[in-house]
């Protein structure tokens, strides 16, 4: 990222907002935040893999940003037993 090292926190954001509406995880309700000079990546995602991936976007697009990050892995797949409502 040659010319980007020097990009705005809010540049890089949009950018990375943009790698993530391609790889179709933006509708998982990833959300991407500027916070001061840092940026969160936060929300669901519904497994390791995909929170992997998010994080590998996030690594690549926002270089060389201070961020963080606060994916919560959230299975849906079906359960493994009933539920019990006694």
């Amino acid at each position: 990222m040659n010319g980007e090292a020097t990009a705005a926190p809010e540049y890089l954001a949009a950018h990375l907002c943009e790698r993530l509406a391609e790889a179709d995880i933006a509708e998982l309700g990833v959300r991407v935040e500027v916070r001061g000079g840092s940026v969160l990546v936060w929300g669901p995602v519904p497994d390791a893999a995909c929170r992997d991936t998010v994080l590998r976007l996030a690594a690549e697009a926002l270089d060389p940003l201070p961020w963080r990050h606060d994916l919560s892995v959230v299975g849906t797949g079906a359960p493994d037993h009933g539920e019990d409502l006694s």
